[in-house]
């Protein structure tokens, strides 16, 4: 062994440490060492990698000092030096390496138009899940599945003749599927939908979803009874109150189809699911408030400075809003402890969780509200003054203020749900202790390019590159590993190729190692964080 090591072309070397950073040995290794006694010197001088000295700068360097006492060198760590052939360009692998790759019984199926009943003489191979609800499963050598291919259909162009045949099966019965669905639509809108919408009626009990259903009542009734004041006295203002209160109202409705939509369950399609829904439907709905509250206000405001009406009585005007001013204000409230309860629960300000546009539907109902009771102020100060000068200008004005401010509302809307679609990040302390403590863990060495998004309805999307301690990981491996078995095995190895199957054989457990640690470190993460619902580490 030593001597096949040594014949190996110096393009690379690398250092293998038999301790740890703080230079303590590994159990294992304590233990051979009590057994056989202490490692003895390799035959001739050990060399040093530069490369692998710049990245562990901690470790001692390997010298071929053979003259300092034999006492001092036990308490050193000794290092095994292995050279490693540098490659310089991309390596093509025949199939003496890829008919030990594996591949999934549905793969198999799909791929070589296998049954079940096919695969069951295979050889069976129990592999590390991805997933956290299932900890292994079975796979297959693909040198297998294909020579149980070949056996089947004969040929590779019997199986290509039989895998377009049943594509062309599947793109049949996928049209099928499409005219079905289509079908089963037109019959649920001719018959009524009669799917239990249980999950939905939830949503709008509690929280969001009752704030926007009662706005919706209150806008409505406001858009009523200001209609009919309208017609009653022709006032200017009293005109941008009633659109004030139908394009609340339309925009609320458009709400609740944002949040109905937004608690759908993810799917093939659409695999991080439908939560931005609410900040499309909100913002959307700050481009209704503009077009057609504000363009409707100012252009009545315009027409009537422009060709000014003398008004009727305004008591009725009066009492009608006072009665909107009442019924907005309620709302206004609810809105309100709905806002600092969530505020509350996530542990920020009220001005913080509005200007972050934490809640678009909650948010929307809020600005609506306070901009009616404003509204409502502003229209009735101007017919008072109407009132008492008999210039129907002052009312013009006021259906131009009631303008500017459902523009400023929607200008604002546009603004805060626009940041959350594009992919706002969390706060700066929060990906702070998400960092902190995948940092914190024996395997991870360095963090890098952190990226935490906000994907709304306080789901968060975690993303790093991790830098994992070989070491460490390796390890983890050999703490699970019969040594003596290891090695024998070593012992055994006379020629390249046994070297080259050994290492194949550990690497590969090492890989799914490390495999295994970063399923761990996911699986803790989302664990000490709820919010944290998806979780993309890369390895470096």
């Amino acid at each position: 062994m030593a001597s096949f090591l040594q014949g190996l072309p110096a393009a690379a070397s690398t250092s293998v440490s038999a301790t740890s950073q703080n230079n303590t040995p590994m159990p294992w290794l304590a233990k051979r060492r009590s057994k056989d006694g202490p490692p003895q010197d390799p035959d001739g001088p050990k060399l040093t990698d530069k490369a692998s000295t710049n990245q562990h700068s901690t470790e001692p360097a390997a010298t071929g000092d053979t003259s300092e006492p034999k006492a001092q060198g036990l308490k050193k760590a000794e290092s095994i030096q292995v050279k490693v052939r540098a490659v310089l360009k991309k390596r093509e692998y025949g199939t003496r390496y890829t008919q030990n790759n594996f591949i999934t019984a549905v793969r198999a199926m799909n791929e070589f138009c296998l049954k079940p009943s096919d695969l069951e003489q295979l050889r069976k191979i129990r592999r590390r899940s991805p997933h956290d609800d299932t900890e292994a499963f079975t796979v297959f050598l693909r040198s297998d599945v294909e020579a149980k291919a070949l056996d089947v259909w004969g040929s590779m162009e019997a199986l290509a003749r039989e895998r377009k045949l049943r594509n062309e099966v599947e793109r049949q019965y996928q049209e099928n599927i499409f005219r079905n669905q289509k079908l089963l639509k037109e019959y649920k809108d001719f018959w009524g939908n009669t799917k239990p919408r249980s999950g939905k009626r939830a949503t709008f009990l509690q929280g969001p979803g009752k704030v926007v259903m009662v706005a919706i009542c209150i806008n409505g009734l406001n858009f009523f009874f200001k209609l009919l004041a309208w017609v009653y006295t022709g006032s200017a203002s009293m005109f941008s109150e009633a659109i004030h209160s139908l394009a609340d109202t339309c925009n609320q409705a458009l709400l609740a189809l944002g949040i109905s939509q937004s608690v759908r369950n993810p799917d093939a399609v659409h695999p991080y699911g439908f939560s931005n829904m609410r900040y499309i439907a909100s913002l959307i709905s700050g481009v209704g408030i503009f077009m057609m509250g504000a363009g409707l206000s100012w252009y009545h405001g315009i027409m009537g400075l422009l060709h000014p009406q003398p008004m009727e009585s305004l008591l009725w005007a009066y009492c009608i809003l006072a009665g909107s001013l009442v019924s907005e204000g309620a709302t206004l409230l609810v809105a309100i402890n709905e806002i600092r309860k969530s505020a509350h629960k996530q542990g920020v300000s009220f001005y913080e969780y509005v200007m972050q546009s934490r809640d678009p539907s909650t948010n929307v109902v809020l600005l609506e509200d306070a901009a009616a009771v404003l509204g409502v102020m502003l229209a009735a100060g101007c017919m008072g003054l109407t009132s008492l000068t008999g210039n129907p200008y002052y009312d013009s004005l006021g259906s131009l203020g009631v303008g500017t401010l459902l523009g400023t509302v929607s200008a604002f809307l546009i603004y805060t749900n626009t940041e959350a679609l594009l992919g706002r990040s969390i706060r700066a302390e929060h990906v702070q202790k998400l960092t902190e403590f995948l940092e914190s863990d024996p395997a991870v060495r360095a963090i890098h390019d952190v990226k935490a998004t906000d994907m709304g309805l306080s789901t968060v999307r975690f993303k790093a590159e991790v830098d994992f301690d070989g070491r460490v990981v390796t390890r983890s491996y050999l703490e699970k590993q019969d040594i003596d078995q290891i090695l024998h095995d070593i012992q055994q190895v006379k020629t390249p190729e046994e070297l080259e199957s050994f290492m194949l054989k550990h690497g590969e457990n090492i890989i799914d190692t490390l495999g295994a640690e970063v399923d761990r470190l996911e699986k803790e993460l989302k664990q000490r964080n709820p919010e944290v619902r998806h979780v993309d580490l890369e390895i470096l």
